[in-house]
């Protein structure tokens, strides 16, 4: 059996809420690898959907809140709730960042924030109509490649975070393989321009955020997930026409 075939099994099951494989035995050390892998699988159910809809006669403002709502169930809300908490952190004083965002309450900045980014995302996708499904593939593939440069660039925050295994086990050469890969395939389908838009979204995201830290926890992980989906569609929506 391949080495990195357990790891592919446990970023099924860490990263969706889709059924477990019933073999190989999950492992989860270098998980965050495929992490794109499985962002790619989500944004292209989400673009099933979209098609789906679209051709039972449901208009784009229609189909954008059904394939947001989709994305979450998907990954089962785990970057949303990071977004949320990353925004608590930022609202509260320097000092007491990691504090707030270990806070299990919802502040007014987490709430304002979720609210801000699944309007842009909804906006973003009504304007891209017919190229919103392959523009639901890109945003959840860029996505996930963005922590993988958080984790390389900055140091992870928590002595005792549950998300510090990442960063632990990371080997940020190879980690980027899978991804990689996955760009050739994508380059196969995709025009060069669209592909590679999210890229500096990716990279930006996880800057700024771990810049404003002074490095990441799983919290911010997920949060520049969510931030570079937004952006990445925001940017399709003003460079590429809708149909």
């Amino acid at each position: 059996m391949p080495r990195w075939l357990p790891d592919l099994a446990g970023a099924w099951v860490f990263y969706s809420v889709l059924p477990a494989w019933p073999w190989p035995a999950p492992t989860f050390q270098r998980i965050a690898r495929f992490a794109p892998w499985i962002g790619l699988l989500i944004g292209a159910l989400q673009g099933l959907l979209w098609i789906g809809l679209s051709r039972l006669g449901w208009p784009a403002v229609a189909c954008a809140p059904c394939v947001v709502a989709l994305g979450i169930q998907l990954s089962g809300g785990l970057h949303h709730d990071g977004l949320i908490d990353t925004a608590d952190g930022l609202g509260a004083p320097a000092d007491r960042r990691l504090e707030a965002m270990k806070d299990s309450r919802v502040g007014a900045s987490g709430v304002l924030a979720l609210a801000m980014v699944l309007l842009l995302q909804m906006g973003a996708l009504v304007q891209l109509d017919a190229q919103a499904p392959v523009a639901l593939c890109l945003a959840a593939f860029w996505g996930r490649v963005s922590p993988l440069w958080a984790m390389a660039r900055f140091d992870y925050l928590r002595a005792d975070g549950t998300a510090g295994f990442h960063r632990h086990h990371g080997q940020p050469l190879q980690d980027g393989i899978p991804a990689v890969l996955a760009l050739v395939v994508l380059a196969l389908l995709i025009a060069p321009i669209q592909l590679l838009i999210g890229a500096p979204v990716a990279v930006l995201s996880a800057t700024v955020l771990g810049l404003k830290l002074g490095g990441h926890t799983g919290d911010s992980y997920g949060a520049t997930v969510v931030l570079t989906e937004v952006f990445t569609l925001l940017l399709l929506a003003l460079l590429i026409p809708a149909s």
